[in-house]
C-alpha cells in the first residue's frame, strides 16, 4: 500500500516549541498547500535520526549535534530549516547542592544526561577542566533531567532554560523556595563555542524523501512560516488553540515553558550558516565527526529572502541572557530587539 501523506516525527513527546507544526495543521496551513501531514510522537527520542535515515518516516526534528552525527554514521538526513534557534542549554542544579560555578564542583556528582552525546560533552568538559570521566558517575535520564533533580536521583544534569530549568523553577516555587536556586552551567561558555547553536532544533529531511519530493517540502516548510508567523505575532491566540487540540499542556507549567521558548523560535526558519560552522567544528573536537566532515544542511526549499545573519552574535547571546531573565521575572510574551 502506498499513501500520499508525509510523516513527521517530533523530537519527544509534544512540548510547547512544537507549537507551529501544530498550528500549521489545525488551522489548515498544510492543506491550503496541498500536503497532508502526520504528526507522530517518538516513545524514545534516540530513535528519531535513524527512524528518519532508514526512510521509515520522511520528515521530523532533531537538536544540530545529533544532526550531524547522524549522517556521519550513516544515516543520511539533511536539515531543511530551523525550528527553535540556540536555546541556553547546560548543567543544571539546585543552590544547596554543593555545586557551583566552578565546573570542578562536579567532582563526586551524579550527574544526567538525555542521551548518548550528552555523556560525550560531559567527558570531553571534563578533560577541558582537568578531570576524568571517573570523577562523576552518569545517569542517563532521557528527558527526565528535572525529575531525577528533584527526587534526588542526581546532583545535576543537562537541559535547556526554557524547558527543564522551567521545571525546576516550579518545583522551587510550589515549595516556597526562590526560584533564582535553579541554576545553570552553561556549556556553550564552558566549552567556549561563543554560541548555544548546537541544540538549536532543526526541521530534518529523510534525503531520498528530500529528492524525491522537493516541490513537497517546499509546501511543507511554507506552511510551517507560516504558522510560525501567527504564533510570532498572535501568541495569546496561538497558545489557546494549541492548549484546545493538546489539552495535556493546558496547565501553568507549559505556559511557562512557552513564554521562555518564545524568543528562541526561528521567525526566518534559515539555517544559520555561522552557527553550523561551529558545531561541525564542535563535532569534530568531540570525536563524533570526522575531520573532513561536510556540513549536512540546505536553505534551497526555503522560498522567501535570506535575512542577514548576526554580526555580534555573543553579544546578542548576552542580550538574550537578560532578555531571559525579564521573561523568568515578568512572564509574557516577548521577542529579543537586539541592541547593536
Amino acid at each position: 500500500m502506498t499513501t500520499e501523506k508525509v510523516s513527521f516525527c517530533l523530537n519527544w513527546e509534544v512540548a510547547p516549541y512544537h507549537i507551529p507544526i501544530y498550528i500549521a495543521q489545525t488551522k489548515g496551513y498544510f492543506k491550503d498547500e496541498g500536503v497532508d501531514v502526520s504528526i507522530l510522537e517518538p516513545s524514545n527520542p534516540s530513535d528519531v535520526t535513524e527512524l528518519i535515515g532508514s526512510g521509515k518516516i520522511d520528515m521530523g526534528l532533531k537538536a544540530m549535534v545529533h544532526t550531524l552525527a547522524a549522517k556521519a554514521r550513516g544515516f543520511p538526513v539533511t536539515s531543511v530549516a530551523s525550528l527553535l534557534d540556540e536555546p541556553f542549554t547546560g548543567v543544571l542544579y539546585l543552590e544547596g547542592s554543593g555545586i557551583t560555578t566552578d565546573f570542578q564542583s562536579l567532582k563526586g556528582k551524579k550527574i544526567g544526561y538525555v542521551g548518548e552525546f550528552g555523556k560525550i560533552q560531559i567527558d570531553e568538559l571534563t578533560a577541558h577542566f582537568g578531570m576524568t570521566p571517573d570523577d562523576y558517575t552518569a545517569v542517563r535520564c532521557g528527558m527526565n533531567v528535572a525529575k531525577y533533580i528533584i527526587e534526588g536521583k542526581i546532583d545535576a544534569g543537562i537541559g535547556i532554560e526554557c524547558i527543564q530549568q522551567v521545571e525546576l523553577e516550579d518545583y522551587l516555587q510550589k515549595a516556597g523556595r526562590p526560584i533564582s536556586d535553579a541554576k545553570m552551567l552553561r556549556i556553550d561558555e564552558l566549552a567556549e563555542l561563543g554560541c548555544c547553536c548546537f541544540c538549536t532544533i532543526l526541521y530534518i529531511c529523510n534525503d531520498d524523501f528530500l529528492a524525491q519530493n522537493p516541490e513537497k517540502v517546499k509546501k511543507i516548510l511554507r506552511a510551517l512560516k507560516r504558522a510560525t508567523d501567527y504564533v510570532i505575532q498572535n501568541p495569546t491566540e496561538a497558545w489557546s488553540e494549541f492548549i484546545d487540540f493538546k489539552p495535556q499542556l493546558n496547565n501553568s507549567v507549559s505556559q511557562k515553558k512557552f513564554e521562555r521558548c518564545y524568543a528562541y523560535l526561528s521567525d526566518s526558519l534559515f539555517n544559520v550558516h555561522r552557527d553550523w560552522r561551529k558545531v561541525t567544528a564542535y563535532g569534530k573536537r568531540l570525536q563524533i565527526l570526522p575531520q573532513d566532515y561536510q556540513s549536512n544542511y540546505t536553505n534551497e526549499y526555503l522560498t522567501w529572502p535570506e535575512p542577514n545573519e548576526d554580526q555580534n552574535p555573543q553579544q546578542t547571546q548576552k542580550q538574550m541572557a537578560v532578555h531571559q531573565e525579564e521573561c523568568k521575572s515578568c512572564g509574557g510574551y516577548r521577542r529579543l530587539v537586539v541592541k547593536v
